[in-house]
Protein backbone atom coordinates (compact mmCIF):
# COMPACT_ATOMS: atom_id res chain seq x y z
CA UNK A 1 0.00 0.00 0.00
CA UNK A 2 2.73 2.58 0.75
CA UNK A 3 4.39 1.99 -2.50
CA UNK A 4 1.52 2.30 -4.37
CA UNK A 5 0.70 6.04 -2.20
CA UNK A 6 4.49 6.90 -3.19
CA UNK A 7 4.11 5.92 -6.72
CA UNK A 8 0.84 8.01 -7.04
CA UNK A 9 2.63 11.12 -5.86
CA UNK A 10 5.32 11.03 -7.75
CA UNK A 11 3.10 10.48 -10.60
CA UNK A 12 1.02 13.76 -9.73
CA UNK A 13 4.03 16.32 -8.23
CA UNK A 14 6.84 15.33 -10.62
CA UNK A 15 6.52 14.45 -13.99
CA UNK A 16 5.05 11.12 -15.60
CA UNK A 17 8.51 10.63 -17.16
CA UNK A 18 9.70 10.37 -14.14
CA UNK A 19 7.02 7.84 -12.73
CA UNK A 20 9.08 4.92 -13.42
CA UNK A 21 12.36 6.64 -11.58
CA UNK A 22 10.66 7.59 -8.28
CA UNK A 23 8.72 3.71 -8.31
CA UNK A 24 12.52 2.60 -8.38
CA UNK A 25 13.97 4.83 -6.40
CA UNK A 26 11.64 4.76 -3.41
CA UNK A 27 11.35 0.84 -3.52
CA UNK A 28 15.24 0.33 -3.44
CA UNK A 29 15.25 1.24 0.23
CA UNK A 30 13.75 -1.43 2.80
CA UNK A 31 11.99 -0.12 6.02
CA UNK A 32 10.17 3.36 6.58
CA UNK A 33 11.20 6.60 5.66
CA UNK A 34 14.67 7.91 6.59
CA UNK A 35 14.19 10.83 8.81
CA UNK A 36 16.08 13.61 7.71
CA UNK A 37 16.77 16.95 9.61
CA UNK A 38 18.30 19.89 8.53
CA UNK A 39 18.71 23.61 9.39
CA UNK A 40 18.55 26.11 6.36
CA UNK A 41 18.52 29.64 5.17
CA UNK A 42 15.42 31.11 4.77
CA UNK A 43 14.24 31.99 1.36
CA UNK A 44 11.12 34.77 0.73
CA UNK A 45 8.69 33.18 3.39
CA UNK A 46 9.08 30.12 5.47
CA UNK A 47 7.42 27.26 3.29
CA UNK A 48 4.27 25.42 5.28
CA UNK A 49 4.80 22.33 6.82
CA UNK A 50 4.15 19.30 4.56
CA UNK A 51 3.05 21.28 1.54
CA UNK A 52 3.24 19.66 -2.23
CA UNK A 53 7.07 20.37 -2.89
CA UNK A 54 8.09 19.28 0.23
CA UNK A 55 6.19 15.95 0.29
CA UNK A 56 7.17 15.20 -3.69
CA UNK A 57 10.91 15.43 -2.32
CA UNK A 58 9.67 13.09 0.63
CA UNK A 59 8.32 10.92 -1.79
CA UNK A 60 10.61 10.69 -4.35
CA UNK A 61 13.84 9.95 -1.69
CA UNK A 62 11.80 8.03 0.84
CA UNK A 63 12.79 10.22 3.90
CA UNK A 64 10.54 12.42 6.30
CA UNK A 65 11.78 15.90 6.28
CA UNK A 66 11.86 18.34 9.37
CA UNK A 67 12.93 21.47 8.21
CA UNK A 68 14.89 24.77 10.95
CA UNK A 69 14.66 27.81 8.60
CA UNK A 70 16.93 30.57 10.18
CA UNK A 71 16.45 34.07 8.93
CA UNK A 72 19.31 35.09 6.39
CA UNK A 73 19.87 38.45 9.08
CA UNK A 74 20.70 36.07 11.68
CA UNK A 75 22.44 33.13 9.69
CA UNK A 76 25.98 32.71 11.28
CA UNK A 77 25.03 33.67 14.35
CA UNK A 78 22.25 31.21 14.77
CA UNK A 79 25.07 28.54 13.15
CA UNK A 80 27.48 29.56 15.89
CA UNK A 81 25.06 28.78 18.65
CA UNK A 82 23.77 25.36 17.25
CA UNK A 83 27.63 24.61 17.04
CA UNK A 84 27.87 25.25 20.99
CA UNK A 85 25.04 23.77 22.47
CA UNK A 86 26.31 20.52 19.79
CA UNK A 87 22.25 20.21 19.11
CA UNK A 88 22.62 20.24 15.59
CA UNK A 89 20.42 18.44 12.80
CA UNK A 90 21.91 15.86 10.26
CA UNK A 91 22.57 18.80 7.51
CA UNK A 92 23.55 22.27 8.26
CA UNK A 93 23.60 25.29 5.79
CA UNK A 94 26.43 26.87 6.32
CA UNK A 95 28.50 29.39 4.85
CA UNK A 96 32.34 29.61 3.91
CA UNK A 97 33.61 31.94 7.02
CA UNK A 98 36.35 31.55 9.74
CA UNK A 99 33.93 30.34 12.38
CA UNK A 100 32.39 27.64 10.33
CA UNK A 101 36.68 26.55 9.12
CA UNK A 102 37.67 26.51 12.82
CA UNK A 103 34.38 24.30 13.81
CA UNK A 104 35.12 21.89 10.90
CA UNK A 105 38.93 21.45 11.95
CA UNK A 106 38.21 21.11 15.40
CA UNK A 107 36.14 17.86 13.91
CA UNK A 108 32.74 18.75 14.25
CA UNK A 109 31.92 17.57 11.06
CA UNK A 110 32.28 14.30 8.52
CA UNK A 111 34.62 14.27 6.10
CA UNK A 112 33.02 13.72 2.81
CA UNK A 113 35.54 13.39 0.12
CA UNK A 114 36.49 9.74 0.52
CA UNK A 115 32.48 8.69 -0.17
CA UNK A 116 32.04 11.48 -3.35
CA UNK A 117 32.92 8.76 -5.91
CA UNK A 118 29.86 6.36 -4.59
CA UNK A 119 27.31 8.89 -5.76
CA UNK A 120 27.62 9.10 -9.22
CA UNK A 121 25.90 13.04 -9.31
CA UNK A 122 27.85 14.42 -6.87
CA UNK A 123 31.21 13.03 -8.33
CA UNK A 124 29.79 14.52 -11.48
CA UNK A 125 30.01 17.80 -10.77
CA UNK A 126 33.20 20.20 -11.30
CA UNK A 127 35.69 19.53 -8.63
CA UNK A 128 36.73 23.25 -8.28
CA UNK A 129 33.15 23.73 -6.86
CA UNK A 130 34.84 21.02 -4.14
CA UNK A 131 38.15 22.63 -4.04
CA UNK A 132 36.65 25.97 -3.04
CA UNK A 133 34.85 25.02 0.13
CA UNK A 134 38.09 22.70 1.35
CA UNK A 135 39.72 23.11 4.16
CA UNK A 136 43.44 22.39 5.05
CA UNK A 137 42.53 20.70 1.23
CA UNK A 138 39.89 18.21 2.33
CA UNK A 139 36.18 18.24 1.78
CA UNK A 140 33.90 18.21 4.46
CA UNK A 141 30.45 19.27 2.66
CA UNK A 142 28.42 19.58 -0.34
CA UNK A 143 28.67 23.13 -2.08
CA UNK A 144 25.02 24.10 -3.52
CA UNK A 145 26.89 24.54 -6.48
CA UNK A 146 26.93 27.61 -8.57
CA UNK A 147 29.10 28.87 -11.71
CA UNK A 148 32.09 29.52 -11.35
CA UNK A 149 32.79 31.21 -15.03
CA UNK A 150 29.52 33.63 -15.41
CA UNK A 151 31.12 37.15 -14.69
CA UNK A 152 30.36 39.31 -17.58
CA UNK A 153 29.45 42.80 -18.74
CA UNK A 154 26.43 44.38 -20.03
CA UNK A 155 26.93 46.79 -22.90
CA UNK A 156 25.05 49.03 -24.77
CA UNK A 157 25.01 47.71 -28.27
CA UNK A 158 23.84 50.21 -29.83
CA UNK A 159 25.36 52.90 -28.31
CA UNK A 160 28.78 51.00 -29.28
CA UNK A 161 27.70 50.53 -33.02
CA UNK A 162 26.73 54.24 -33.02
CA UNK A 163 30.20 55.43 -31.28
CA UNK A 164 31.70 53.21 -33.84
CA UNK A 165 33.66 50.80 -31.11
CA UNK A 166 33.94 47.28 -30.31
CA UNK A 167 34.06 45.25 -26.99
CA UNK A 168 37.14 46.15 -25.49
CA UNK A 169 40.61 43.79 -25.22
CA UNK A 170 43.02 46.29 -23.30
CA UNK A 171 42.97 49.28 -20.57
CA UNK A 172 43.45 51.57 -23.78
CA UNK A 173 40.51 50.17 -25.35
CA UNK A 174 38.57 50.21 -21.94
CA UNK A 175 39.30 54.16 -21.90
CA UNK A 176 38.16 55.16 -25.65
CA UNK A 177 34.99 53.11 -24.95
CA UNK A 178 33.87 54.98 -21.59
CA UNK A 179 35.53 58.57 -22.85
CA UNK A 180 32.86 57.74 -26.10
CA UNK A 181 30.12 57.05 -24.28
CA UNK A 182 30.67 60.14 -21.78
CA UNK A 183 31.48 62.66 -24.31
CA UNK A 184 29.93 61.40 -27.45
CA UNK A 185 26.47 61.95 -26.44
CA UNK A 186 25.35 58.00 -27.71
CA UNK A 187 21.70 58.41 -26.59
CA UNK A 188 21.34 61.37 -28.69
CA UNK A 189 19.72 63.93 -26.70
CA UNK A 190 22.17 66.70 -27.32
CA UNK A 191 23.56 66.49 -23.55
CA UNK A 192 26.99 64.98 -21.81
CA UNK A 193 24.33 63.09 -19.81
CA UNK A 194 25.54 59.49 -20.01
CA UNK A 195 28.38 57.30 -19.09
CA UNK A 196 29.77 54.15 -19.47
CA UNK A 197 30.60 52.15 -16.20
CA UNK A 198 29.56 53.67 -13.49
CA UNK A 199 31.53 53.08 -10.76
CA UNK A 200 29.87 52.51 -6.62
CA UNK A 201 31.78 52.38 -3.27
CA UNK A 202 32.20 48.32 -3.75
CA UNK A 203 34.19 48.62 -7.25
CA UNK A 204 37.14 46.87 -5.42
CA UNK A 205 35.33 44.60 -3.23
CA UNK A 206 34.67 41.01 -3.16
CA UNK A 207 34.82 38.07 -5.87
CA UNK A 208 32.48 40.69 -8.12
CA UNK A 209 35.20 43.28 -8.13
CA UNK A 210 35.57 45.16 -11.34
CA UNK A 211 39.31 46.16 -10.76
CA UNK A 212 39.86 42.38 -10.31
CA UNK A 213 37.45 41.39 -13.58
CA UNK A 214 39.59 44.02 -15.81
CA UNK A 215 43.31 43.05 -14.02
CA UNK A 216 42.38 39.52 -14.76
CA UNK A 217 41.52 40.00 -18.31
CA UNK A 218 45.04 40.86 -19.42
CA UNK A 219 46.74 38.38 -17.15
CA UNK A 220 45.98 38.98 -13.21
CA UNK A 221 45.51 36.96 -10.89
CA UNK A 222 41.99 36.73 -9.24
CA UNK A 223 42.79 38.15 -5.94
CA UNK A 224 45.60 36.41 -5.01
CA UNK A 225 47.92 34.09 -7.26
CA UNK A 226 51.63 32.82 -7.58
CA UNK A 227 53.77 35.13 -9.35
CA UNK A 228 57.20 34.06 -10.20
CA UNK A 229 57.00 31.17 -7.65
CA UNK A 230 55.38 33.25 -4.65
CA UNK A 231 52.20 33.92 -3.57
CA UNK A 232 51.08 37.63 -4.14
CA UNK A 233 48.13 40.03 -3.91
CA UNK A 234 46.59 41.03 -6.66
CA UNK A 235 47.49 45.01 -5.88
CA UNK A 236 51.31 44.13 -5.72
CA UNK A 237 50.42 43.08 -9.46
CA UNK A 238 51.22 45.19 -12.52
CA UNK A 239 48.38 44.16 -14.36
CA UNK A 240 46.32 45.26 -11.62
CA UNK A 241 47.94 48.68 -11.29
CA UNK A 242 46.97 48.93 -15.15
CA UNK A 243 43.86 49.01 -13.90
CA UNK A 244 44.49 51.54 -10.98
CA UNK A 245 45.90 54.04 -13.60
CA UNK A 246 42.96 53.71 -15.69
CA UNK A 247 40.47 54.51 -13.55
CA UNK A 248 42.81 57.47 -12.61
CA UNK A 249 43.01 58.92 -15.72
CA UNK A 250 39.74 58.62 -16.67
CA UNK A 251 38.44 59.94 -12.80
CA UNK A 252 40.83 63.38 -13.39
CA UNK A 253 39.25 63.97 -16.61
CA UNK A 254 35.80 63.48 -15.45
CA UNK A 255 35.38 60.46 -16.87
CA UNK A 256 34.03 58.73 -13.99
CA UNK A 257 31.35 59.71 -11.67
CA UNK A 258 33.53 61.79 -9.49
CA UNK A 259 30.84 60.71 -6.08
CA UNK A 260 32.05 56.61 -6.70
CA UNK A 261 33.86 56.67 -3.28
CA UNK A 262 30.69 57.48 -1.41
CA UNK A 263 27.94 55.68 -4.27
CA UNK A 264 25.61 53.17 -3.12
CA UNK A 265 25.29 50.02 -5.74
CA UNK A 266 21.50 50.39 -6.11
CA UNK A 267 21.85 53.95 -7.32
CA UNK A 268 24.56 53.07 -9.46
CA UNK A 269 22.20 49.84 -11.33
CA UNK A 270 19.47 52.72 -11.43
CA UNK A 271 21.81 54.65 -14.38
CA UNK A 272 22.18 51.97 -16.48
CA UNK A 273 18.49 50.78 -16.07
CA UNK A 274 17.20 54.10 -16.77
CA UNK A 275 19.15 54.67 -19.87
CA UNK A 276 21.91 56.95 -18.68
CA UNK A 277 24.84 54.12 -18.70
CA UNK A 278 26.22 51.91 -21.05
CA UNK A 279 28.40 49.36 -19.52
CA UNK A 280 27.58 47.14 -16.03
CA UNK A 281 29.47 45.07 -14.28
CA UNK A 282 27.17 41.75 -13.66
CA UNK A 283 26.80 38.38 -14.26
CA UNK A 284 25.88 36.14 -17.28
CA UNK A 285 22.44 34.97 -16.52
CA UNK A 286 21.17 38.84 -15.25
CA UNK A 287 21.27 40.25 -18.75
CA UNK A 288 17.73 39.40 -19.54
CA UNK A 289 16.10 40.85 -16.09
CA UNK A 290 18.32 43.94 -16.81
CA UNK A 291 17.56 44.39 -20.57
CA UNK A 292 13.70 44.02 -19.02
CA UNK A 293 14.23 47.05 -17.13
CA UNK A 294 16.18 48.48 -19.09
CA UNK A 295 13.08 48.37 -21.99
CA UNK A 296 10.68 50.11 -19.70
CA UNK A 297 12.35 53.31 -20.03
CA UNK A 298 14.63 53.08 -23.43
CA UNK A 299 11.79 50.33 -25.05
CA UNK A 300 14.10 50.94 -28.23
CA UNK A 301 17.81 49.98 -26.41
CA UNK A 302 19.52 46.94 -27.59
CA UNK A 303 21.49 45.05 -25.14
CA UNK A 304 24.04 42.53 -24.76
CA UNK A 305 26.45 41.30 -22.45
CA UNK A 306 30.01 39.87 -22.79
CA UNK A 307 32.88 38.12 -20.98
CA UNK A 308 35.82 40.47 -19.74
CA UNK A 309 38.30 39.73 -22.86
CA UNK A 310 41.76 40.50 -22.98
CA UNK A 311 44.77 40.38 -25.78
CA UNK A 312 44.79 36.66 -24.91
CA UNK A 313 41.13 36.37 -25.44
CA UNK A 314 38.74 35.33 -23.10
CA UNK A 315 40.26 35.46 -18.93
CA UNK A 316 37.44 35.98 -16.19
CA UNK A 317 37.75 35.91 -12.36
CA UNK A 318 36.92 32.98 -11.14
CA UNK A 319 33.89 33.07 -8.92
CA UNK A 320 33.75 30.88 -5.04
CA UNK A 321 31.04 28.54 -7.13
CA UNK A 322 28.73 27.67 -4.21
CA UNK A 323 26.45 29.98 -2.31
CA UNK A 324 27.37 28.08 0.93
CA UNK A 325 27.45 24.33 1.56
CA UNK A 326 26.04 21.37 3.54
CA UNK A 327 27.67 19.54 6.02
CA UNK A 328 26.83 16.61 8.20
CA UNK A 329 27.98 16.88 12.35
CA UNK A 330 29.15 13.71 13.54
CA UNK A 331 26.73 14.90 16.75
CA UNK A 332 23.82 14.00 14.65
CA UNK A 333 25.03 11.36 12.59
CA UNK A 334 27.00 8.65 14.49
CA UNK A 335 27.86 6.26 12.47
CA UNK A 336 29.20 5.68 8.93
CA UNK A 337 26.15 3.64 7.77
CA UNK A 338 23.92 6.83 8.98
CA UNK A 339 26.42 9.23 6.86
CA UNK A 340 25.61 6.87 3.89
CA UNK A 341 22.03 7.01 3.83
CA UNK A 342 22.34 11.01 4.19
CA UNK A 343 24.80 11.53 1.25
CA UNK A 344 22.43 8.72 -0.57
CA UNK A 345 19.56 11.10 0.10
CA UNK A 346 21.81 14.03 -1.66
CA UNK A 347 22.66 12.16 -4.55
CA UNK A 348 19.04 11.74 -5.40
CA UNK A 349 18.27 15.30 -4.90
CA UNK A 350 20.30 15.39 -8.06
CA UNK A 351 18.57 12.70 -10.12
CA UNK A 352 16.05 13.95 -13.02
CA UNK A 353 12.95 14.00 -11.29
CA UNK A 354 14.13 15.74 -8.01
CA UNK A 355 15.85 18.08 -9.94
CA UNK A 356 13.42 18.78 -12.35
CA UNK A 357 11.32 19.42 -8.92
CA UNK A 358 13.89 21.80 -7.68
CA UNK A 359 14.65 23.80 -10.73
CA UNK A 360 10.84 24.25 -12.17
CA UNK A 361 8.45 23.16 -9.68
CA UNK A 362 5.73 20.80 -10.38
CA UNK A 363 4.47 19.97 -13.57
CA UNK A 364 1.43 22.42 -14.85
CA UNK A 365 1.67 23.96 -11.74
CA UNK A 366 4.63 25.99 -11.88
CA UNK A 367 5.83 24.85 -15.41
CA UNK A 368 5.10 23.25 -18.49
CA UNK A 369 6.99 21.03 -21.34
CA UNK A 370 7.48 23.22 -24.66
CA UNK A 371 9.06 22.69 -27.75
CA UNK A 372 9.47 18.68 -26.99
CA UNK A 373 13.04 19.88 -25.09
CA UNK A 374 12.49 22.73 -23.16
CA UNK A 375 10.34 23.49 -20.11
CA UNK A 376 8.99 27.08 -19.52
CA UNK A 377 6.95 28.72 -16.13
CA UNK A 378 3.48 29.01 -16.01
CA UNK A 379 3.73 31.25 -12.70
CA UNK A 380 7.26 32.25 -11.94
CA UNK A 381 5.94 33.99 -9.28
CA UNK A 382 4.43 30.86 -7.64
CA UNK A 383 8.08 29.82 -8.26
CA UNK A 384 9.04 32.09 -5.92
CA UNK A 385 7.37 31.66 -3.54
CA UNK A 386 6.81 27.56 -3.11
CA UNK A 387 9.73 25.85 -4.67
CA UNK A 388 12.51 28.72 -4.11
CA UNK A 389 12.91 28.11 -0.63
CA UNK A 390 14.16 24.26 -1.42
CA UNK A 391 16.09 25.06 -4.90
CA UNK A 392 18.13 27.76 -2.95
CA UNK A 393 19.37 25.28 0.11
CA UNK A 394 19.25 22.11 -1.95
CA UNK A 395 21.82 20.79 -4.30
CA UNK A 396 21.48 21.01 -8.26
CA UNK A 397 23.05 22.43 -11.14
CA UNK A 398 21.11 24.41 -13.55
CA UNK A 399 21.88 22.05 -17.27
CA UNK A 400 22.68 18.98 -15.13
CA UNK A 401 19.31 16.79 -15.45
CA UNK A 402 17.29 18.87 -16.43
CA UNK A 403 15.53 20.31 -19.59
CA UNK A 404 16.73 23.07 -20.93
CA UNK A 405 14.05 26.46 -19.87
CA UNK A 406 12.46 28.16 -22.49
CA UNK A 407 13.59 31.94 -22.34
CA UNK A 408 14.04 35.25 -24.31
CA UNK A 409 17.38 35.12 -26.64
CA UNK A 410 19.52 36.70 -23.45
CA UNK A 411 18.13 34.89 -21.13
CA UNK A 412 19.27 31.43 -23.06
CA UNK A 413 22.50 33.31 -23.94
CA UNK A 414 23.32 33.60 -20.35
CA UNK A 415 22.43 29.94 -19.09
CA UNK A 416 24.76 28.83 -21.90
CA UNK A 417 27.73 31.61 -21.06
CA UNK A 418 27.84 31.04 -17.57
CA UNK A 419 28.71 27.23 -18.21
CA UNK A 420 30.84 27.46 -21.07
CA UNK A 421 33.22 29.58 -20.10
CA UNK A 422 34.06 28.07 -16.82
CA UNK A 423 36.72 27.28 -18.53
CA UNK A 424 38.04 30.40 -18.64
CA UNK A 425 37.72 31.14 -15.08
CA UNK A 426 40.76 31.72 -13.64
CA UNK A 427 40.58 30.54 -9.40
CA UNK A 428 41.72 32.58 -6.63
CA UNK A 429 44.76 30.51 -5.40
CA UNK A 430 44.31 31.56 -1.69
CA UNK A 431 40.65 31.21 -1.55
CA UNK A 432 40.40 28.29 0.90
CA UNK A 433 44.00 28.12 2.43
CA UNK A 434 45.09 28.86 6.05
CA UNK A 435 46.52 32.26 7.40
CA UNK A 436 45.43 32.77 10.83
CA UNK A 437 46.50 36.20 10.90
CA UNK A 438 44.23 36.59 8.12
CA UNK A 439 41.24 35.37 10.05
CA UNK A 440 41.74 37.50 12.43
CA UNK A 441 42.74 41.05 10.58
CA UNK A 442 41.76 40.15 7.67
CA UNK A 443 39.58 42.79 7.12
CA UNK A 444 41.61 45.60 8.84
CA UNK A 445 43.95 44.59 6.35
CA UNK A 446 41.75 44.35 3.00
CA UNK A 447 40.20 48.35 4.21
CA UNK A 448 43.50 49.80 4.47
CA UNK A 449 44.17 48.79 0.61
CA UNK A 450 40.92 49.09 -0.55
CA UNK A 451 41.15 53.06 0.88
CA UNK A 452 44.54 53.71 -0.23
CA UNK A 453 43.10 52.21 -3.77
CA UNK A 454 40.44 55.04 -3.85
CA UNK A 455 42.63 57.71 -2.25
CA UNK A 456 45.48 56.76 -5.48
CA UNK A 457 42.49 57.33 -8.29
CA UNK A 458 41.27 60.30 -7.00
CA UNK A 459 45.01 61.64 -7.18
CA UNK A 460 44.96 62.21 -3.48
CA UNK A 461 48.29 60.03 -3.36
CA UNK A 462 50.54 59.54 -6.03
CA UNK A 463 52.63 56.51 -7.46
CA UNK A 464 55.18 57.36 -4.10
CA UNK A 465 52.33 57.72 -2.20
CA UNK A 466 50.91 54.14 -3.10
CA UNK A 467 54.37 52.34 -2.51
CA UNK A 468 54.23 53.81 0.99
CA UNK A 469 50.55 52.40 1.43
CA UNK A 470 51.57 49.47 0.38
CA UNK A 471 54.57 49.32 2.77
CA UNK A 472 52.06 49.91 5.58
CA UNK A 473 50.25 47.24 4.61
CA UNK A 474 53.13 44.98 5.04
CA UNK A 475 54.24 45.83 7.88
CA UNK A 476 51.17 45.97 9.51
CA UNK A 477 50.58 42.16 9.09
CA UNK A 478 50.41 42.03 5.55
CA UNK A 479 54.21 40.30 5.43
CA UNK A 480 52.95 37.65 7.75
CA UNK A 481 49.76 37.49 5.73
CA UNK A 482 51.61 36.45 2.51
CA UNK A 483 53.74 33.76 4.58
CA UNK A 484 51.18 32.64 5.57
CA UNK A 485 49.45 31.82 2.44
CA UNK A 486 52.81 30.63 0.80
CA UNK A 487 53.14 27.85 3.96
CA UNK A 488 49.48 26.79 3.30
CA UNK A 489 49.97 26.49 -0.23
CA UNK A 490 53.34 24.53 -0.53
CA UNK A 491 51.88 22.34 2.19
CA UNK A 492 48.97 21.65 -0.09
CA UNK A 493 50.63 21.31 -3.42
CA UNK A 494 54.25 19.68 -2.44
Amino acid sequence: MRKSWLILLCGVVLTAGALSGCAQNAGSKEGGPFTVTMSLAQVGEVPEKGNPVEKAIEAYTNTKLDIQWIPSSAFDEKVNVMFASSEMPKIMKVNYVPMVISSIQSGLFWEIGPYLDEYPNLSAQDGQHYKNISVDGKVYGIPLYRDIGRPTFNYRKDWLEKLGLSIPTNMEEWYEVQKAMVQNDPDGNGKNDTYGFVLDKGYNVGHSALTTRLAVSIGGVNKWGIVDGKMTPEFMTEEFMEVLKLFRRLFAEGLINQDFAVLDGSEAAKLFDSGRAGLGNSVAQSAKSQYDRLIKTEPDAVMDNSAFIGPGGIRLAGEPGHNGFLVIPKSAVPSEEELKKVLEFLNALMDEPATTLLMRGIKDVHYREVDGDKTEFIDFSLFQREVKPYRDNLPNVEGYNVKTLKDTPLGEKGTKMAKENAQYAIPNEALTLSSPLYRERGNELDQMISDAETRYIMGKIDDAGWEEEVRKWLNAGGEQVIKEFQESYEALNP
